[in-house]
């Protein structure tokens, strides 16, 4: 089964930008979707950026303009640059990758972003 490991997080002032990396432990060139997932404090885990095997892109309207999801199917990694960050983006990021639509899914550990204001 394939791992996923997420770097990049950190502490950011309002205004500023991040960019996540996940590096997986295999070739997702033909994996149906690769996607961003977040949970902030007290919240539920949502999806916020899907990448699909055919290059389509998918946000959730609050990120979208701001954040940019990206596929390196050369290096197994997918990355998501943030900007225009707000505290409200103050959440565990995860990298999450689908495969096939009838398989397993499988989740990075998650990586904290903190937006002070």
């Amino acid at each position: 089964q394939v791992q996923l490991v997420e770097s990049g997080g950190g502490s950011v002032q309002s205004g500023g930008c991040l960019k996540l990396s996940c590096r997986a432990s295999e070739n997702i060139t033909d994996y149906s979707r690769m996607s961003w997932f977040r949970q902030p404090p007290g919240k539920p885990r949502d999806w916020i950026a899907h990448i699909y095997k055919d290059g389509r892109l998918s946000y959730k309207d609050y990120v979208k303009g701001r954040f940019t999801i990206s596929k390196d199917n050369t290096k197994n990694m997918i990355y998501l640059k943030m900007d225009s960050l707000t505290p409200e983006d103050t959440a565990t990021y995860y990298c999450h990758a689908l495969p096939d639509w009838h398989s397993d899914d499988y989740w990075g550990q998650g990586i904290q972003v903190t937006v002070a204001s």
